[in-house]
């Protein structure tokens, strides 16, 4: 790296870790005193269930109980199951006194056998055995009925000595006043977290339901059966679980109980993983002590958010540097700007993986959450590998201090001039469209050229007998085949036509049917090969039928994205992909290499990269000399984007040892680079057809189990977000200032290629399960679909949009949407339909055969002048 670099690199390590400082920032909260009142006490290990009645053993409870026994007064339990009844008898020799429970549901029998297992301990064990709390939420979880609760509690009031209860939430004592006259005492649950209170209001909010209790019931004790706040899980409106919020609740709790001489229970001593299964992922994390029995937070020093922030803040720098030392590799032409950016983006991309990581561990892991942390950083690596390319190339479109690799016009002598053979392939195209083809390149300003037709194929003789008689008609320069059978389709025409060029022509010159060129196209580009390394010159695509309908105008603003942007930096590194029109060949190149690849459906950007593997170059100019026609529906927009996506991978599949490890091959790492970061996008959205599956079935999982299965981590949420953004952010800005593009051709540019999403997700995965898929040629001049046989064309787009929207839709009616997990998880089912969307409107709009002339203008406009990088000033 370059002294700049690593002042750059410097700089933004500096701003990183001052921003890991900032946020982790030590707070001083009130010390944790030598002893608190009681906990919840649950001595369940990672291994066991209440659910599964999966029970500690005696030995395990002794040794939590001694582990407490000098850090709490009391212990409050739950149930009488099995081992847990000897947890009085157990807690006598620690000095520990028990509010005994007794666990209440739907089961009268059961609720039988607790009740008289609860009498008998509290009798065996009258020394330290100070309340009973006989249900636990038994009537906000709807298991029994306010007299069935009574009926229990006067029970237990006749059959013990001691003071006897229930515990509920404040506002179910405030629902039901009448369960004070049944009561020695008011046991109420303070869990601020569930009512989605703010961490740093949550005292505030006890201490005024405390106040409401009192006032309710006077003459009872109001003792606060649990109170709590998880270190982990989903967030619930305003109240995020962390384990800095769960450590700043409970110091200031336990202050504020001092002061006010509160009775409580901090909900809870352990962790319990195995509450997950009946509370979701925030049930496993409300434990002081982690299922280890470590200590989750300091008890008396200031309190840190990530106590690791500095070794975190540590690994992300070195992943930055390392990934902006890489982005740098060949890019001496990157203005200071856009080293910064890079810089930038390298570390934020670095510090949020990092954190995505640390805080994804800091849960319990079972095989599930295991298995979705590998596909997790799976994902993680795509978005990551996604998000840079899309940075590198946003980088170089802006912020060059000079073209490397500008195009230079040559001039040469007409006797010097190579003979060029202009090649016209053409399969049952419309006559007349051929023929104005033919009468522009009769124009041509070139003195040695000649032109071959090959019309391969085509069936009916009306359709290639007129352009065979045209030809004739054009002189002698201009010769017309027809062929048929004749295997290989383009490739093979082009094949055929290498046979007939005549012996003395140097260059070959490839035109698609539809193209009108300007007369000097031949005398610009031809003078290029006086290069000898020179094996292909590369024009743009263009298009002359725009506007037509707003359809066609939609799809040439997607275009130019790709001609004015991504082949201008290609072409900084000799690697711009070869398309199958104003392309011009060195003819004993392409003999060298074995012709076009009759195997590949898209033979042009395979004979491209053949080129490039021998060691020659291509130069782009970026300019146009010839307009076509567009795909007329869009059944045949798609059709057309499914070649170029299902042709890649089969280029990829066949040249992956000399792409992606370099063996055997001349191609320089540029050159590799841009190929592979080329197709990184498209295989980007081949992955994105299994999220959407996943999201699908996840969002079915909340809705049929919506306690058991919560939204997934924001963390996980938000990846496909940012770089959704980040992508729409890098178009937009790139269309406006590089293409000069108009607000409308940027937002249809936008949603025409946002409909392409899913055509090209599935021309990838049968890419790469398949070898040989159909060359499909994209009629031209066809007739035009109605509005249903245009809908018909997006059917699966609109089946998956629709899914997604019912997905967002039963979300938000079984679980709400109060809590930041929930709506951004709802954000996510929602954009991730868009492409889905953008689908469904392209089809609509291509049903449509008229629009309205003003709109189609505004963004039909031509395409501004050649993108000129900024100047070193």
């Amino acid at each position: 790296m370059t002294r700049a670099n690593i002042l750059i690199a410097i700089a933004i390590a500096v701003i990183s870790s001052s921003i890991w400082a900032f946020v982790n920032k030590p707070e001083q909260e009130p010390r944790w005193p030598t002893r608190i009142q009681g906990f919840s006490f649950s001595p369940f290990r990672e291994w066991q269930s209440a659910i599964d009645h999966v029970l500690p053993t005696e030995e395990e409870i002794d040794a939590d109980l001694a582990l407490l026994a000098n850090k709490t007064h009391a212990v409050r339990t739950y149930t009488q199951e099995g081992t847990l009844a000897e947890i009085p008898r157990l807690a006598r020799k620690h000095g520990l006194n028990v509010t005994l429970g007794a666990w209440l549901t739907n089961d009268l029998e059961r609720n039988d056998v607790e009740i008289e297992t609860a009498i008998r301990v509290a009798n065996e064990n009258p020394k330290n055995v100070i309340r009973i709390i006989i249900g636990n939420e038994a009537l906000l979880r709807g298991d029994l009925t306010p007299e069935q609760l009574i009926a229990y509690l006067d029970r237990m009031q006749e059959s013990v000595e001691v003071p006897v209860s229930t515990a509920e939430p404040w506002h179910i004592w405030m629902k039901h006043p009448d369960l004070g006259e049944h009561v020695d005492y008011v046991a109420t649950h303070m869990l601020p977290y569930w009512e989605g209170v703010e961490m740093a209001q949550s005292i505030d909010y006890i201490v005024k339901h405390m106040n409401m209790l009192k006032q309710k019931f006077p003459g009872k004790e109001v003792i606060i059966g649990e109170v709590g706040w998880p270190s982990n899980g989903r967030t619930r409106q305003l109240a995020v679980a962390s384990p800095a919020n769960e450590a700043i609740f409970l110091r200031r709790f336990l202050a504020k109980a001092e002061q006010e001489k509160y009775t409580y229970y901090v909900m809870e001593a352990f962790d319990q993983p195995w509450k997950q299964g009946s509370e979701g992922a925030v049930g496993a994390y409300w434990g002081v002590y982690d299922v280890n029995r470590q200590p989750k937070f300091p008890f008396t020093e200031p309190i840190v958010r990530i106590p690791e922030w500095r070794v975190l803040a540590g690994i992300s720098a070195i992943i930055a540097i390392i990934t902006f030392a890489f982005l740098l590799i060949d890019s001496t032409t990157l203005r200071t700007r856009g080293r910064s950016f890079l810089a930038t983006i390298a570390f934020t991309a670095s510090t949020g993986a990092v954190w995505i990581v640390y805080t994804y561990t800091r849960q319990y892991l079972n095989p599930t959450t295991i298995l979705i942390g590998i596909l997790m950083v799976i994902g993680m690596i795509g978005v990551v590998v996604v998000l840079l390319a899309e940075a590198h190339e946003w980088a170089e479109a802006t912020w060059l201090s000079q073209w490397r690799r500008p195009f230079t016009p040559q001039h040469l002598e007409d006797d010097q001039l190579p003979m060029v053979s202009v090649q016209v392939p053409a399969y049952n195209e419309p006559p007349e469209m051929l023929i104005e083809t033919l009468n522009a390149l009769a124009q041509l300003d070139y003195p040695r050229y000649e032109v071959l037709v090959i019309d391969n194929n085509t069936k009916d003789p009306a359709v290639w007998q007129p352009v065979e008689a045209h030809c004739q008609k054009l002189g002698p320069r201009f010769l017309f085949f027809h062929v048929a059978p004749l295997a290989g389709f383009k490739a093979g025409a082009l094949n055929f036509a290498l046979e007939k060029t005549a012996p003395e022509a140097e260059i070959l010159a490839v035109i698609d049917s539809d193209y009108i060129v300007t007369p000097d196209w031949l005398r610009d580009m031809a003078p290029q090969f006086a290069k000898p390394s020179l094996a292909i010159a590369q024009a743009p695509q263009d298009y002359r039928d725009d506007g037509e309908n707003l359809f066609k105008a939609m799809c040439y603003a997607e275009y130019k994205g790709f001609f004015y942007i991504g082949m201008l930096t290609r072409n900084e590194r000799n690697a711009i992909i070869q398309h199958g029109t104003m392309t011009m060949v060195r003819k004993s190149v392409l003999q060298e290499v074995g012709g076009w690849a009759e195997w590949c459906i898209t033979e042009d950007a395979e004979l491209g990269l053949k080129i490039f593997e021998r060691g020659y170059e291509a130069t782009y100019i970026p300019k146009t000399y010839g307009r076509g026609l567009m795909p007329d529906t869009f059944i045949d927009f798609k059709k057309q984007r499914f070649r170029w996506a299902y042709g890649a991978v089969q280029i990829l599949r066949r040249h992956a040892k000399a792409l992606l490890f370099g063996r055997k091959t001349s191609l320089t790492r540029g050159q590799r680079y841009h190929f592979v970061a080329g197709w990184i996008p498209w295989m980007a959205d081949s992955l994105n057809m299994f999220f959407t599956v996943a999201a699908l079935g996840w969002s079915t999982g909340m809705v049929y189990f919506p306690l058991q299965v919560d939204p997934p981590l924001v963390i996980l949420s938000i990846m496909p977000l940012t770089l959704f953004v980040f992508k729409v952010g890098k178009m937009i800005y790139l269309y406006r200032t590089r293409v000069g593009a108009t607000a409308g051709q940027t937002l249809a540019s936008a949603l025409a290629g946002l409909s392409l999403s899913h055509t090209i997700s599935r021309a990838i995965l049968l890419g790469f399960v398949t070898k040989d898929i159909p060359f499909f040629r994209t009629p031209k001049r066809a007739k035009r679909h109605a509005l249903l046989q245009a809908l018909q064309a997006a059917r699966e787009e609109g089946l998956i949009m629709i899914a997604l929207w019912l997905a967002a839709v039963c979300v938000v009616i079984s679980q709400g949407s109060e809590t930041a997990d929930l709506m951004v998880w709802i954000m996510v089912l929602l954009v991730q339909s868009i492409p889905y969307l953008a689908a469904v409107i392209m089809s609509m709009i291509s049903g449509f055969s008229k629009t309205e002339e003003t709109f189609i203008s505004s963004i039909t406009a031509p395409p501004s002048a050649t993108p000129e990088p900024e100047s070193a000033a």
